[in-house]
């Protein structure tokens, strides 16, 4: 970390407490002594916890959207690239195990506290709904891409839920091979055998 400015190595410790201990439970001294300043060098950058909350929603949205960005290059056509995100899961499946989805929580947790972010931090799910809704266009579903983007969504929020409870890596494994199978039915030409109606995929979905 030594490239990063203060600020930057603040907001990066700030998120990986947040996500480990939660929003809630981390203070301006557990962000310091990561970072190892001053409570005054601190205050020169951030002089409250919601600040730092703000400056780290921007960098989960930043980093998420390069991240949708270097799948939208890497992926050769639109259902390669919604297995990148379906894969998420199995990369970050050691942090997840122990502290969930980053954005699920965060989510969670600052709709409990009623705090006034709370709509802020919904907009990384917004990113992925949004992406995952144009690679589905871009199946040829247009008319149910949002809804299918959706379904997608809650369906690996549900797994890494199940995965921070009962630490079962077969179970997740399981569970990103048939969401894999489910996008490749979308990704069936029309009139292909394997052809089903929306309602018939999303039942088989679950």
């Amino acid at each position: 970390m030594s490239g990063k400015t203060t600020r930057e190595r603040i907001v990066d410790a700030a998120d990986r407490l947040f996500y480990r201990q939660g929003y809630a439970h981390t203070s301006f001294t557990d962000i310091a002594g990561v970072v190892q300043i001053s409570r005054g060098n601190f205050y020169h950058h951030f002089k409250t916890k919601d600040e730092i909350l703000e400056a780290v929603i921007e960098f989960r949205l930043a980093k998420t959207q390069a991240m949708l960005e270097r799948w939208e290059a890497e992926g050769r056509n639109p259902e390669e690239r919604i297995r990148h995100f379906i894969h998420i899961l199995i990369a970050n499946w050691d942090d997840i195990k122990l502290y969930g989805c980053p954005v699920g929580t965060l989510s969670t947790e600052l709709a409990k506290l009623n705090h006034a972010s709370q709509e802020e931090a919904k907009r990384v799910f917004t990113l992925f709904r949004i992406w995952l809704c144009r690679q589905f266009a871009a199946l040829g579903h247009e008319a149910e891409a949002d809804e299918l983007a959706l379904h997608l969504l809650a369906r690996s929020q549900g797994v890494a839920m199940l995965a921070n409870a009962f630490h079962d890596r077969a179970f997740v494994a399981q569970e990103v091979n048939q969401m894999c199978d489910w996008v490749a039915s979308y990704a069936q030409p029309a009139g292909g055998s394997g052809k089903r109606s929306g309602a018939a995929k999303r039942r088989k979905a679950k």
